[in-house]
């Protein structure tokens, strides 16, 4: 896997993925989602990050890896409704327990159909997942309404009558044992499985009921499925690849170690490198100067990188991302009374979660004035046809800007795991002392794994405005400053948003103090799908970094985990070689 470098001087990026990507294998590991492809695809595959294992627990627990209980605090609820009539100034709309004047109608009882659609596409309802084993493929839909476009197999919603069937008949049949992606996010409540995140809030989701050794297991396990049954890399032939690591800038030391382990030693690729989502970025999109600003469903961070080196002292992790929106949407929708009767919770049943996100996505968006739709709303109850309620939606733009007033969304309702679980270096080590490698039995895999600080991380319950302005001016350089406000670039599902641009643009540049030499800011187009940009980077850095030290061994991480007399270590992508970076640009 050795490159020339004569070669590289002269060769384009897109032919060197070409000829070189296909045994590259590029892992983007979010809180929600999971981005993986082979590095020459022009897009990864994008998975819900999660599992549903069979459970025989009376009273079954629908979901083992969240807190839930969702209800809000009065002072909370207050902030809420003080957030709400700051942006319906701001927006223009009316406050949030004022009626629309002159109107015969309230506004919490608007007319339905004196709104148009918004778009013109069809809401299609999800359907529930098959949940066993070997079952023949079930016959077309007629209407073509009751199916779900992901891209895989149609199923035809699940009827009474024959879900009555299924229960007939469900002796002679085996459950699947688990179910990865959003087919586990769409399995009926009442069948007897249990879902699993095993990354919340940019951390793997440890808690006093979800332990480490169970997180690991399911990550290896939806890595492993995506990899055999999507990109259908089975196990045996995983010797031939590499695998890039990209990973958010929230993730601790420990955290990193234990997904080199699970993508060496379980996985069982021959090589990984590890670079960090903020560098990454700037690969992707081709600038070797920017302010990055990587919108996740779960996590909003900042970081600055200039010339190809990432400022660790200009990290902000902000703790509330897109599902906090969709929640939102819900909150706002109920309090003006246009939700449906009908019982949605978006912390038991995942597919209400799936639902809510979808509404976002199609009618969300940030401009001033009243922002109202006529929508699909589709209901789940246990085993039954998806309810449909025609229902107009109201104050569409105040949810996204809970980015600027992250009171409006009530984000904490995940409460973080002890930092002892990532700072304590001989607690977190403590199972690892007695982990079984094949071959070699058991062995201290840190042993000579140097402890690295952690890296200064910051998590603010400030706006998204302040925070790029607060990571910008850390810098401390005026030159920079204004380079990094002009090179401002979103990235992230969130950053679809649309009016999201010009809204950080003018909220940044408010945020600037008076008396910063500052007077302009500008957000940079994305090259590429912004949701995708950290992964492009990744397969990009893959492609060039020629140098390879960075790269660890499947044989050298079993046999002694790192070896510090060799210098090897993974790679720390706060730093990169100057000439890689030169490369990229000329």
């Amino acid at each position: 896997m050795a490159f020339n470098q004569d070669y590289l001087k002269t060769v384009v990026p897109s032919q060197l993925l070409a000829e070189r990507g296909s045994n590259l294998v590029v892992i983007n590991p979010g809180s929600a989602n999971i981005r993986i492809g082979r590095a020459q695809q022009d897009s990864p595959l994008n998975i819900p990050h999660c599992i549903a294992r069979r459970t025989s627990q009376v009273p079954k627990r629908n979901v083992q890896d969240q807190m839930l209980n969702s209800q809000v605090t009065t002072a909370q609820h207050m902030e809420r409704e003080r957030a709400y009539d700051i942006i319906a100034s701001l927006l223009k709309i009316p406050f949030l327990d004022e009626e629309v004047p002159n109107s015969s109608y309230p506004r919490k009882m608007g007319r339905v159909d004196a709104y148009p659609p918004q778009n013109n596409k069809k809401e299609i309802p999800f359907t529930w997942t098959e949940v066993f084993e070997n079952t023949p493929p079930p016959p077309p839909s007629s209407g073509g309404d009751n199916s779900i476009t992901n891209g895989e197999t149609s199923e035809p919603p699940i009827t009474k009558e024959n879900n009555n069937t299924m229960e007939l008949s469900s002796g002679e049949r085996k459950y699947k044992e688990y179910i990865c992606g959003e087919d586990a996010l769409r399995i009926s409540p009442n069948e007897p499985y249990c879902l699993r995140r095993p990354i919340r809030r940019g951390h793997l989701n440890i808690s006093q009921h979800y332990s480490m050794q169970q997180v690991l297991e399911d990550l290896q396990t939806i890595w492993d499925w995506i990899l055999t049954e999507k990109l259908n890399i089975p196990q045996h032939l995983r010797h031939m690849y590499a695998a890039i690591l990209v990973v958010p800038e929230t993730f601790d030391n420990r955290e990193i170690k234990e997904m080199i382990s699970i993508v060496l030693r379980d996985l069982q690729f021959s090589l990984t490198v590890v670079h960090q989502e903020g560098l990454a970025a700037i690969f992707g999109n081709g600038l070797p100067t920017a302010c990055i600003v990587n919108m996740g469903a779960q996590v909003t961070s900042v970081i600055c990188v200039e010339d190809g080196v990432a400022l660790p002292s200009t990290l902000i992790s902000l703790r509330y991302g897109g599902e906090d929106i969709s929640r939102c949407l819900l909150w706002t929708q109920r309090h003006h009374q246009t939700w449906p009767p009908i019982r949605t919770d978006a912390f038991t049943k995942p597919v209400d979660l799936l639902t809510l996100n979808k509404l976002k996505e199609s009618y969300c968006m940030i401009r001033e004035g009243e922002v109202e739709a006529v929508a699909q709303v589709h209901s789940y109850e246990d085993g039954m046809v998806p309810g449909s309620h025609k229902s107009r939606l109201t104050a569409l733009n105040v949810p996204p800007m809970g980015l600027f007033y992250p009171t409006l969304l009530v984000p904490d309702v995940y409460p973080p795991p002890p930092r002892s679980w990532f700072n304590d270096y001989d607690d977190m080590l403590e199972d690892t002392w007695h982990m079984d490698f094949p071959g070699t039995g058991a062995f201290p895999m840190w042993e000579s794994y140097p402890i690295f600080q952690s890296k200064p991380k910051r998590e603010d319950n400030i706006g998204l405005a302040e925070a790029i302005a607060k990571s910008i001016l850390s810098t401390a350089r005026i030159d920079l400053q204004r380079k990094l406000f002009c090179s401002m670039q979103l990235i992230g599902g969130v950053a679809l948003t649309d009016g999201l641009i010009p809204a950080v643009e003018e909220r940044v540049l408010h945020a600037i103090p008076s008396h910063e030499a500052i007077d302009t800011v500008e957000v940079l187009q994305s090259r590429t799908n912004p949701a995708f940009v950290s992964w492009k980077g990744g397969a990009v850095l893959g492609i060039l970094d020629f140098t390879r030290d960075g790269w660890i061994s499947r044989e050298d991480w079993i046999r002694s985990g790192i070896d510090t007399r060799i210098r090897r270590k993974y790679k720390d992508s706060y730093y990169l070689q100057a000439h890689t970076m030169a490369y990229i640009n000329s």
